[in-house]
């Protein structure tokens, strides 16, 4: 086996990306972050009734999920293969290898026993999913605290924080995930991938371990051909690299329980380092304003002097002014084309004003010379012309007026018209 490999992030083979462990506020939360990708763990408890099978043995429920802020790969609302797969291989690495004592969260025998519910979000996903949930499961799981409950006769009592301090879960051991990348059917070989490494590898190895170098659980994946000794030496390695991990784990649960014990500052808040935009504080810088006003006389001195010409505004009506070259306002003025239109309009009035047609057009002069013209050949259609500054219901009061005064004079020619037919 090659192991003279160059990485992109200029790791080694063998060599781990640094891990970052913080804790919330409350017990049981943590962030964990294996390079840039980061997992959220929360583990939280409720009084449920056992399964009918293992009536004095208390339930652990595991759930990781995958969201789109992670990575835009990853699709809401569906569980895709590698979900199912994380999932499946975190419930045999925590639960089935009894890392915590399941006995020891049962409160009523056959009737109340406590569930234990570890959720795990991904926030951030650049590669090896499993090593940084598995970490925060287990650190979660190390820092979390459950209520305590005293049993009398057949009345249970939940006592809150305040009354009696919260109660630790009881853990035999802490399996830890180290995942394996292989390339060129098994020929190179890398610890902790990231996501452009697993793109491009052949398989991958997980074996899930404690600092005891007791193997929990093993899984490869990928279709590849592994030999005993390539198995053997990632097992050597997985112990070497759990033991570290572990170390790294106590060393931040007993830095946390320090703080908490003191009185100090805890919480992902207090976590976040002060050069980062994201700070919430800000050092106050002293601002010395003793000298203001003699340097606001010195550049006040060695600045020009302002110019002595001053625009004079012109003022076309009352309330306005304009202040240097500008256009007349043209706003109403008619356009060349709208002229013509006007022009040609006035025409045809005149020409039609002078003109006696046969047809039954009658053209009415009523009122004064400025009067419009109207024109109608029928009671039911009429065309009035209006013009500016005149009132439209005068002038069609006047068309009705004069209508009524030509009506009866057409009733007597048709009379005589049927006297001559008589004679």
């Amino acid at each position: 086996m090659n192991l003279c490999l160059q990485r992109l992030d200029g790791r080694q083979t063998y060599d781990y990306r640094n891990i970052r462990i913080s804790f919330g506020t409350d017990y049981g939360c943590c962030i964990v972050e294996l390079g840039k990708t980061r997992v959220l763990g929360q583990v939280s408890c409720e009084l449920v009734s056992p399964k009918l099978n293992r009536a004095t043995e208390g339930i652990l429920f595991f759930n990781l999920e995958l969201s789109q802020m992670a990575a835009p790969a990853f699709e809401p609302g569906r569980q895709s293969d590698l979900l199912v797969k994380l999932n499946r291989l975190l419930e045999r690495c925590l639960r089935n290898s009894k890392c915590i004592d399941t006995e020891s969260l049962c409160v009523v025998a056959g009737e109340k026993v406590w569930q234990i519910r570890v959720d795990l979000h991904l926030l951030n996903h650049d590669g090896n999913i499993i090593d940084a949930a598995s970490i925060a499961a287990i650190v979660a799981l190390c820092h979390f605290r459950r209520p305590d409950v005293s049993v009398q006769g057949d009345e249970v009592t939940l006592y809150t924080p305040e009354e009696r301090d919260p109660v630790p879960l009881s853990i035999h051991h802490m399996p830890i995930c180290v995942s394996f990348a292989f390339f060129q059917q098994g020929t190179y070989l890398l610890v902790d991938p990231n996501e452009r490494e697993e793109r491009v590898m052949d398989g991958l190895l997980v074996i899930a371990m404690n600092k005891h170098r007791e193997i929990c659980t093993i899984q490869s994946s990928g279709g590849i051909m592994l030999l005993k000794d390539q198995v053997l030496r990632c097992s050597k390695i997985a112990g070497v690299k759990v033991a570290e991990i572990t170390e790294l784990i106590l060393k931040a649960l007993e830095n946390d329980q320090k703080v908490r014990k003191e009185g100090g500052k805890f919480g992902f808040a207090e976590s976040i380092a002060n050069q980062r935009i994201t700070a919430f504080k800000m050092e106050k810088a002293p601002i010395d304003t003793s000298d203001v006003e003699e340097k606001a006389e010195e550049i006040i001195a060695e600045a020009e002097p302002p110019s002595e010409v001053v625009s004079t505004p012109v003022l076309w009506t009352p309330g306005t002014a304009q202040i240097g070259e500008g256009v007349e306002n043209s706003w109403g003025d008619l356009e060349d084309s709208e002229k013509e239109d006007d022009e040609g309009g006035g025409d045809q009035a005149i020409i039609l004003d002078s003109i006696k047609m046969d047809t039954g057009v009658e053209v009415s002069d009523i009122g004064s010379q400025d009067a419009p013209i109207i024109l109608s050949d029928s009671e039911e259609e009429e065309m009035i012309i209006l013009e500016p500054d005149k009132n439209p219901k005068k002038i069609r009061t006047q068309t009705t007026s004069a209508k009524q005064e030509k009506a009866p004079s057409k009733k007597p020619v048709k009379r005589r018209k049927k006297k001559r037919a008589a004679n």
